[in-house]
């Protein structure tokens, strides 16, 4: 994967575009997908061309394509974080109790979600931080992480205050038990195997004791 990298401290990092166009790069031809709020909203417009991958959003829709170009957005068609999409011929929408149904029922192969933290056993604290203050936003996350066949999670590698998102044990409270599969940031895609993790890729130029280094669970070169 080329990297037009930039970098935030000493490390090179892939943007958050680049991120996207590498967890698109790891969707098989024919899957149905499920794109989380946030950052997996952006793999939509990286899906590669020679492959029908099949979007789904939870509040109803499925047959998305690419966000609408600035001032082609449609507001009566949007995903479950209020943005505007665009639909490919075939797509449709329905009633959000059908689109529960499909996540529920096993009917998804990948979802992509955000996180807070990620587990070396693969638990995942993506809906509250267990701040007082905090507004807790679970949605659909909890049924998306058991429901679907493969749970993604993309996400920047370290908090702002530079703290490693991949924890031993998630100190946040729990969307999902041992469900993620895979890990992808900005410094590396990291699948989560026997209570560490085993690095697929990793951003050029960066090395495995550098992201070692910032990462709180035991990796190991794949």
């Amino acid at each position: 994967m080329s990297t037009d990298q930039h970098h935030t401290g000493a490390l090179p990092r892939w943007s958050r575009e680049q991120m996207a166009a590498r967890v698109a790069q790891d969707i098989p031809d024919g899957a149905v997908v499920n794109l989380g709020i946030g950052l997996p909203t952006l793999v939509s417009n990286h899906i590669p061309a020679d492959r029908e991958v099949i979007l789904q959003s939870e509040n109803g829709v499925i047959g998305m394509g690419p966000a609408p170009a600035a001032g082609e957005e449609d507001y009566d068609l949007i995903n479950a974080g209020k943005q505007p999409v665009t639909l490919l011929p075939g797509g449709c929408y329905f009633h959000h109790a059908d689109s529960f149904a499909m996540m529920r029922g096993g009917h998804l192969d990948v979802c992509v979600l955000g996180a807070f933290q990620v587990a070396a056993n693969g638990d995942l604290a993506n809906w509250h931080t267990g701040a007082p203050d905090a507004i807790p936003a679970v949605g659909g996350a909890m049924d998306l992480a058991i429901g679907a066949k493969r749970t993604f999670v993309m996400m920047e590698h370290c908090t702002k205050a530079g703290k490693s998102k991949l924890v031993a044990h998630c100190s946040y409270p729990l969307t999902g038990q041992q469900c993620v599969s895979r890990v992808y940031t900005d410094l590396a895609v990291i699948e989560l195997r026997d209570g560490r993790g085993l690095v697929v890729d990793k951003v050029d130029g960066l090395t495995l004791a550098q992201l070692q280094a910032v990462t709180d669970i035991e990796l190991v070169e794949s």
